[in-house]
Formats: structure tokens, sequence, C-alpha cells
């Protein structure tokens, strides 16, 4: 007893994907890519308008691949996806801002008392 799943709920199926979308997300990225590459490579800019200019077209190509790839906000609910992403990223997030607190803690703690003091003196003000 096989359901066709398609003639059910024609409308979802054809949103999952099409060759075309996922080309056209395909492309997209590689240009994304490609631009970035050119950007750093060629010295286009200096200073931190190359590093805004390459996280924008990192920001914007992450977009693309939640759009295009990970089809998030294409379902007719899609509370749920959102909602596991956002805890997802919160993970994330935590565990690398503890991480480097945790790094930078231990740095601090496991100085020579020569880099102590040199530390103290210039960033504390002691």
């Amino acid at each position: 007893m096989k359901t066709n799943l398609r003639s059910t709920k024609p409308h979802e199926w054809a949103e999952l994907g099409t060759f075309k979308s996922y080309f056209f997300g395909f492309l997209l990225s590689c240009i994304l890519t490609v631009l970035a590459y050119f950007i750093v490579a060629n010295h286009v800019f200096t200073g931190t308008a190359i590093i805004v200019t390459t996280l924008a077209c990192a920001l914007v190509q992450m977009l693309v691949q939640f759009i295009y790839f990970l089809h998030l906000g294409k379902e007719s609910a899609p509370r749920w996806n959102i909602i596991v992403f956002l805890f997802m990223l919160l993970v994330m997030v935590i565990l690398v801002f503890g991480s480097l607190w945790i790094m930078h803690h231990l740095n601090y703690q496991m100085m020579l008392p020569e880099e102590m003091e040199m530390h103290m003196h210039t960033h504390e003000g002691i």
C-alpha cells in the first residue's frame, strides 16, 4: 500500500527545491565566493573596509545557503525550523565565546611573573 505523496501535497514538494533553485543558489554562492576572493586578493579596499565587505559577502552567502539549500522559511509553518536554528545558533555563540573567554583567562593565569607585571602595567594601569 504505497501512497503517492506528490499527489497529496503538491505545493510542499515543489517548494523543497528544484534543479533551477539549486542551480541559482549554487551560482549565487560561487559568485559571492569569487567576489570575496577578488576583493581580498586584489586589495580593492584597505583597512576596515576590506573586513566589512568580506563579512558582508559572508553574511549574504549564509542567507543564500539558508534559503536555497536548508530551505529555512519555505514551509507553510516554518516556526519550528527557525526556533531550532536559533537555538543551535545560541549554543554555537555560547561555545565560541565561552571557549575564547576560557582561553583568555588561562593565558592570564599562566603568565610568568615578569609578563604579569608588564601586563598589569600596560593593560590595568597598576
